[in-house]
C-alpha cells in the first residue's frame, strides 16, 4: 500500500498524463466514464425502488451505485468529478491551466453525452417499466427533488459529494496494482455520499434528463422538471460545489500537506 505522501507524488506524474491525451480519445473515455456512471445511477434506483424503509432503501442504493466509479477507474476512462485532482501537477507546476481546463471542459461534455445516452435508453427501452411504472415514477421523483433543492444546498452538497469521490479516486490509487483493494478503497467513500445524499454532478446527468423522459414517456406530472431548472437549478451549483470539494479541499489540501510541507 502507498503512504499518502506517495499517493500525492504519484498523482503529479498520473495528473499531467491526464491532460495529455489527444481530444478525440479523451472525448471516448469521457463518454465512458458517464455511461458508467449512469449505469451505477440506474442499478441503484433499480435495487432500492420497492423498499418500503427509506433508510434501508438508501443503504442498498449506496451498496450497488459505487459499482460506477469501480468501471471508471478499473477500465480506464475519464470522469470529471475524479479530474478535479489534476489541480496537483498544476500547483506543483508539472503542468498548465490551459490543459487542465481543456480536460475540464472535453471530459464534462463527454460525460454528459455518456450519461444521457444511457437515460435515454432506460426509459425507451422501457427497462423503467419494472414494478409495474414503479420505477419510472421513482425516477421522475428524484429528478424533481434533484432540481427543486436551493442553489446553496446544491452547491454544498456538491463540496461534500467530490470530497467524498476524489477521496475514493485518492485511496484507490494508494492499492497500486491490487484490484480488489481499489474497488474497496473507492466503494466505501461513494457509499458514504449516497447515504448523505451528496451531489454528484455527473450523476445528475442521468438522474436528471431520465426524470425529464421518463415524464414525457409514461405521462408522470414532474412540476418545475425542464432543461433550464436542471443546467441552472442543479448542475451548475452542483458543478461549482464539486470543483471546490475535489479541487480545493482534496487537491490543494493534500498538495499541501505532503508536497509543499515536506520539501
Amino acid at each position: 500500500m502507498s503512504s499518502p505522501k506517495q499517493i500525492a507524488e504519484i498523482y503529479v506524474s498520473a495528473g499531467n498524463g491526464k491532460t495529455r491525451i489527444k481530444p478525440g480519445r479523451m472525448f471516448v473515455l469521457a463518454c465512458f466514464a458517464g455511461a458508467f456512471i449512469a449505469l451505477g445511477g440506474l442499478a441503484s434506483q433499480v435495487a432500492s425502488c420497492t423498499i418500503p424503509n427509506p433508510s434501508v432503501a438508501k443503504i442498498i442504493s449506496g451498496l450497488v451505485f459505487p459499482i460506477g466509479l469501480m468501471m471508471v477507474v478499473c477500465g480506464g476512462a475519464e470522469l470529471f468529478t475524479g479530474n478535479s485532482l489534476i489541480i496537483i501537477p498544476i500547483i506543483e507546476k508539472r503542468g498548465k491551466v490551459g490543459p487542465l481546463l481543456t480536460n475540464w471542459g472535453i471530459v464534462f461534455l463527454g460525460n454528459l453525452v455518456g450519461s444521457v445516452a444511457i437515460a435515454l435508453m432506460a426509459v425507451y427501452g422501457h427497462t423503467l417499466s419494472l414494478y409495474n411504472g414503479e420505477l419510472a415514477k421513482m425516477v421522475v421523483a428524484t429528478a424533481v427533488t434533484k432540481v427543486h433543492l436551493s442553489f446553496l444546498d446544491a452547491f454544498i452538497r456538491g463540496i461534500l459529494c467530490n470530497f467524498m469521490v476524489c477521496l475514493a479516486v485518492w485511496i484507490s490509487f494508494g492499492a497500486g496494482q491490487d484490484m480488489a483493494g481499489k474497488i474497496l478503497g473507492l466503494a466505501l467513500p461513494v457509499f458514504l455520499f449516497v447515504l448523505c445524499g451528496f451531489e454528484h454532478c455527473v450523476a445528475n446527468m442521468y438522474f436528471i434528463p431520465a426524470g425529464m423522459f421518463a415524464s414525457l414517456e409514461y405521462g408522470i406530472q414532474a412540476e418545475g422538471l425542464n432543461v433550464l431548472s436542471f443546467l441552472y437549478g442543479n448542475l451548475l451549483p452542483v458543478v461549482l460545489g464539486n470543483i471546490i470539494g475535489g479541487a480545493v479541499l482534496v487537491g490543494l489540501g493534500y498538495w499541501y500537506a505532503y508536497l509543499k510541507l515536506e520539501k
